[in-house]
């Protein structure tokens, strides 16, 4: 099915502050091709981390096998349970790069930081830099994802307690990594002449 279950969507996107157990990433997509003012959608589904290998170097290999035309362009639309790791970072910068007709947003669950808390931070600056456009999941979204992904049997899509507050929080969290570098420098300097 190209649908995921119910169960599997609440538990892997569920925006908790702290996710124990949740291993896996899982990455809903749609492919549009922008023609003029108006769009085309091409595909849509989900993946999952297949063992060795993220779901977005998974996602990047399948994508590349379309041989897009370089004359036209498209959009693509991530939903993940996890923020990229710092070399999937690195490789969707780099596909970015080589695809300049080829836009990409990322609307994540959860922040992923692994034992190097530094590492994710950096690669999540580069891949903006690099011109994805990457947010936090929000209610509107997880709502969208239930109506497009999930098997839902007609099922309204009905929040959990803690959805927004988590999505706030992790929203400020996103919001202060991508800080510009120059705003960064700009206030270590303010701190140093007011002697902080």
């Amino acid at each position: 099915s190209i649908l995921m279950h119910r169960r599997l969507f609440l538990y892997n996107f569920r925006n908790l502050r702290k996710a124990k157990g949740r291993r896996e990433t899982y990455l809903c997509y749609v492919v549009k091709r922008r023609d003029s003012a108006t769009s085309c959608s091409l595909d849509f589904g989900y993946l999952r981390n297949q063992m060795g290998c993220h779901v977005e170097v998974l996602f990047l290999r399948y994508i590349a096998a379309w041989d897009l035309d370089p004359g036209r362009c498209y959009r693509i639309t991530w939903f993940t349970s996890w923020s990229p790791c710092y070399d999937c970072a690195q490789h969707i910068a780099n596909f970015l790069r080589s695809y300049p007709n080829l836009s990409l947003r990322i609307f994540m669950a959860r922040l992923y930081f692994c034992e190097d808390r530094k590492a994710e931070p950096e690669g999540l600056r580069r891949l903006h830099k690099a011109g994805a456009q990457i947010a936090m999941m929000t209610f509107k979204d997880y709502f969208y994802c239930w109506n497009t992904f999930v098997e839902n049997r007609e099922q309204t899509f009905k929040g959990w307690e803690g959805l927004h507050e988590n999505s706030v929080h992790l929203a400020r969290k996103l919001r202060r990594i991508l800080l510009p570098l120059y705003e960064v420098d700009d206030l270590r300097d303010a701190f140093k002449i007011l002697g902080l």
